[in-house]
């Protein structure tokens, strides 16, 4: 028998969760990489802490309750809401999981290496819910994808990597490679006036080699013209054709923040069309 793919989507419910849209692109793309599909729902469990002063104005008991119901709840829709939009297909299994305050994001990443890769629904309005993206991507160890709304379950026929030579640029083509057809089409993107690259030619040789693989490669020279590089590299991805971007995500701890560099925030900030992020 042939080897399974298996795909994790992890899913915050609080403060906020992903929009039902982005949670139907993300299982589209499960099936467009024709993947078996795990989803976990985190529901909030919030510590009971006495407020000696603020309790006298709030119920605070009263609301911590309601918050937790309401994200279990949300649990419930999404589930019902994977499960109501299974098809032929896809094979999936949704679970609801309690995690405690601030914690589902470790939960998630521990869960998530155990799977090929993972699947990260997207919310421009949402911060809490990038911020749960951006904890999986830099603590899983797998290679994940934002998903954007309005992925849909084509088939991957082609792809772009963003490459500079870098060691995350190569994890990132070694992390996309295995999930790409055979007649996959892929285009190198090079930002060339970004920053100093250690050398010339990285985008044709880059090409060459995967040629030589059997893919079909073409090598492209991207130049900011006064946009910032996250847009630059997903608009040469959509003017070539490509349904997905894949680059290595940049970024390290800074006391009791997360540093990212000016690409990573940029995809973060405005997703365009499914970014596969590796570290």
């Amino acid at each position: 028998m042939s080897p399974v793919r298996l795909a994790y989507m992890p899913l915050v419910s609080y403060p906020e969760s992903a929009p039902d849209d982005a949670v139907r692109a993300g299982q589209a793309l499960a099936t467009s990489l024709r993947c078996e599909l795990s989803a976990t729902a985190f529901a909030v469990d919030i510590p009971r802490v006495p407020l000696p002063i603020g309790g006298l104005l709030l119920n605070m008991p009263e609301m911590t309750r309601m918050a937790e119901k309401h994200s279990l709840t949300r649990c419930g829709e999404l589930e019902a809401l994977l499960t109501s939009e299974t098809g032929s297909d896809l094979r999936i299994d949704v679970s609801t999981r309690h995690a405690g305050l601030g914690r589902a994001q470790y939960g998630a990443a521990l869960e998530a290496r155990s799977f090929d890769v993972v699947l990260l629904p997207w919310s421009k309005e949402s911060v809490s819910v990038r911020d749960f993206a951006q904890a999986i991507v830099f603590e899983a160890g797998r290679p994940s994808i934002l998903v954007p709304p309005g992925a849909t379950a084509a088939p991957i026929r082609h792809v772009a990597i963003a490459w500079d030579a870098s060691r995350l640029a190569a994890r990132a083509l070694a992390d996309v490679l295995p999930l790409l057809p055979d007649d996959c089409e892929i285009t190198v993107l090079t930002v060339e006036d970004d920053k100093t690259l250690p050398g010339k030619g990285l985008a044709e040789a880059l090409a060459a080699s995967l040629q030589r693989r059997g893919y079909k490669a073409t090598a492209q020279a991207v130049t900011l013209d006064k946009r910032k590089i996250a847009v630059a590299l997903q608009e040469a991805a959509l003017s070539a054709g490509a349904q997905m971007l894949a680059m290595g995500g940049f970024g390290h701890s800074r006391i009791r923040d997360f540093v990212l560099g000016s690409a990573t925030t940029g995809v973060f900030d405005d997703l365009r069309l499914p970014v596969l992020l590796s570290h």
